[in-house]
């Protein structure tokens, strides 16, 4: 199984989010690469952040997030 490189650009904005404020949000400008510019369009499309731009995680981003950033913890070796 492999990883298409549009969820690949989804999870690496989802582990952009702080997960400790729901105060803090990301803003993905025009001037990012196109990957990620279509990534925070998607993740809005699919209810998982509150502006096409990026904004703040909803109640499901936030869920999403933290299981995505808890798998990179699992994955990632202690150094």
């Amino acid at each position: 199984m492999s990883i298409k490189q549009e969820l690949v650009d989804e999870i690496e904005l989802l582990l952009r989010y702080n997960l400790d404020s729901t105060q803090e949000g990301i803003k993905v400008h025009d001037t990012a690469r196109d990957g990620l510019v279509n990534a925070i369009k998607r993740l809005h499309e699919k209810g998982l952040v509150d502006s096409e731009d990026g904004g703040y995680l909803t109640d499901l981003g936030h869920e999403a997030a933290e299981h995505t950033q808890a798998a990179l913890r699992l994955l990632t070796p202690n150094t």
